[in-house]
C-alpha cells in the first residue's frame, strides 16, 4: 500500500509527484526522471510503484521551467532539447529536495534516468558526490548522447568515467536507437574510469519496453524482470552489500542472436 502522490514544489519554480510508502521510518528515496513525453502519467505509475516496494519516490517534471505545447509534447509530436545545465538544475533542486524530506535517508538516494532522461544521471552524478547510486534505462548511450553540443557542453565517455556512484544500466537486444556496439562503448567509458556498474542487455527486449501506456513496446515478462533487477540493485546499494569506497566491481550480462543486425531494429509504437 501507498498514499497518495502529492503534487510538490521546490527549487523555486519546479514541480513534481511525490509518492511516500506505507511504512513512516525514513526511506531510501528515488528521484524518477520521466521520457521525452513529460511527466505523464506512467512516471508517476512508476514512482508508485517504487513506493510500494517501500521506498520514497519523487518524480519531477525537468520541463517545469519550457513554456511550450504540452499537449503535443505528451502525443509526441514535440520534442524538448534543453541544454544539459538548465535540466540538471532541475534535478539538483529535486534531489536537494529529497535530501531534507524527514521521510527520506539522506545518504540512501538514487537518481534514475529513463530514455532520453537516461543521460542525466551520469550528467549530475558526474560532479555530484551524493548520490548512492544512478540507474539508466535504455538511456545515455545512443550516438546523440555522445556528441558533444552547446546543448551538451560535457562528453559523456568524461562524464561516465567520473560517476562515484554504482550505475545499473538496463538495455534491450532489439532496441531501434541503442546499439550492441553502443552498450559496449558505455561499458568500456565506466571500466577505463573504474567505475562500479551492474549492466544487462535483455534479449528481444526493444526501445521502451518498461512503458505499458505504449501496447507495441510494452513487454511484460521482460519488464517485471528488469524491475525485479532495479529493486535488487537498490537493495545492494543501499544496505551496503555493494563494495564502498577503495573498490570497483562490474557486472556484465548479456543475451543477443547469433546473427543480431542492428540496422533490422525499428521503432514500435
Amino acid at each position: 500500500m501507498t498514499r497518495d502522490a502529492q503534487k510538490v514544489r521546490f527549487g523555486g519554480d519546479c514541480e513534481g509527484f511525490l509518492q511516500l510508502p506505507r511504512d513512516e521510518a525514513p526511506a531510501g528515496a528515488v528521484v524518477i526522471l520521466h521520457e521525452r513525453y513529460g511527466l505523464v502519467q506512467h512516471t508517476i505509475d512508476l514512482a508508485q510503484r517504487l513506493a510500494r516496494d517501500g521506498y520514497v519516490a519523487l518524480a519531477p517534471d525537468l520541463f517545469s521551467r519550457w513554456r511550450g505545447d504540452q499537449e503535443a509534447l505528451r502525443r509526441g509530436e514535440a520534442r524538448v532539447t534543453l541544454p544539459d545545465p538548465e535540466v540538471a538544475a532541475v534535478i539538483d533542486a529535486a534531489l536537494d529536495f529529497a535530501k531534507t524530506h524527514p521521510r527520506v535517508a539522506p545518504s540512501r538516494i538514487a537518481l534514475m534516468g529513463v530514455c532520453q532522461s537516461g543521460r542525466y544521471p551520469i550528467v549530475v552524478g558526474s560532479r555530484r558526490r551524493d548520490l548512492a547510486a544512478c540507474a539508466v534505462f535504455y538511456g545515455a548511450s545512443q550516438q546523440r548522447d555522445w556528441n558533444v553540443s552547446e546543448l551538451q557542453p560535457r562528453s559523456m565517455r568524461e562524464m561516465m568515467r567520473r560517476l562515484a556512484a554504482p550505475a545499473l544500466f538496463v538495455f534491450g537486444e532489439r532496441d531501434h536507437t541503442i546499439s550492441l556496439a553502443d552498450v559496449r562503448r558505455t561499458r568500456d567509458a565506466l571500466e577505463e574510469g573504474r567505475c562500479s556498474y551492474r549492466m544487462k542487455v535483455f534479449r528481444d527486449m526493444p526501445h521502451g519496453w518498461l512503458n505499458d501506456t505504449m501496447p507495441g513496446r510494452y513487454r511484460a515478462k521482460g519488464a517485471d524482470e528488469a524491475w525485479i533487477m532495479l529493486l535488487r540493485f537498490l537493495a545492494d546499494v543501499f544496505s551496503g552489500a555493494w563494495p564502498g569506497k577503495g573498490q570497483v566491481r562490474w557486472e556484465f550480462e548479456g543475451a543477443s542472436s547469433a546473427d543480431y543486425d542492428f540496422s533490422k531494429n525499428v521503432r514500435l509504437e
